[in-house]
């Protein structure tokens, strides 16, 4: 192996060479003939490794069509599902946006490919750290990452143009997130209805039901004044 002009060996080069074409074919096989025609979308699905953002050992199948254990009980989504809940999201750029669930980084590093700054909140602390430290060093200075009770939202940085949930609400989703909506911006989220699970936009009172999905309960945190009083 010899370094070349960048400090980089050659088979460090071929390996970003393979990845970057398992990541034109997950575009052009499982996004574009699957309906998938924001072309700022598609750009930022090709430009985000999603390699650097699951388990080592899994990393051969990142751009597998299916979701993927990162721990925590917890799962990176199919590609599919990442770019067809930031497409429903409608972004032209200079949005904050709000994304409930941070996960393993993943939809985050894309989202940021398409707003002009992300919150990101995830419940737990191990996942959220390890986000944030492969963020940064991938160089997504437009996302801040918190650790909380995503179904609060975050009240001091809305209004936001536009609210990603990655977990299922039951009927509808939380109250709290839909009041930090501005004006005519949309809120793509999971919820259950009678057992059936579905991907839906909500969007100025309106409901659109887009898919059938399988995520993990959107499960808010105890508030402790409720147990004190309990």
């Amino acid at each position: 192996m010899s370094p070349d002009d960048s400090g980089t060996t050659s088979t460090e080069n071929g390996g970003r060479d393979r990845q970057a074409q398992r990541r034109a074919r997950m575009v052009e096989r499982q996004l574009r003939r699957r309906g998938i025609t924001d072309e700022r979308v598609l750009a930022a699905m090709e430009e985000v490794p999603r390699e650097h953002f699951v388990p080592e050992d899994q990393q051969n199948q990142a751009y597998r069509d299916g979701a993927l254990r990162i721990g925590e009980g917890q799962t990176i989504s199919q590609p599919w599902i990442v770019a067809c809940m930031a497409q429903l999201l409608e972004l032209k750029g200079n949005e904050r946006v709000l994304e409930v669930g941070t996960g393993s980084g993943y939809a985050a590093a894309v989202l940021s490919r398409l707003c002009r700054e992300l919150i990101t909140i995830e419940r737990y602390e191990s996942l959220a750290e390890l986000a944030r430290e492969k963020l940064a060093a991938l160089g997504y200075d437009n996302v801040e990452v918190r650790v909380g009770d995503g179904t609060r939202g975050a009240p001091d940085r809305a209004p936001f143009g536009g609210i990603s949930v990655t977990a299922t609400a039951l009927d509808e989703p939380p109250a709290a997130l839909v009041e930090q909506l501005a004006p005519g911006a949309a809120i793509v989220c999971p919820v259950d209805r009678g057992g059936r699970e579905l991907l839906m936009r909500f969007r100025e009172g309106e409901a659109e039901a887009v898919a059938p999905v399988r995520f993990v309960p959107l499960v808010p945190e105890e508030d402790p004044a409720e147990e004190e009083e309990a």
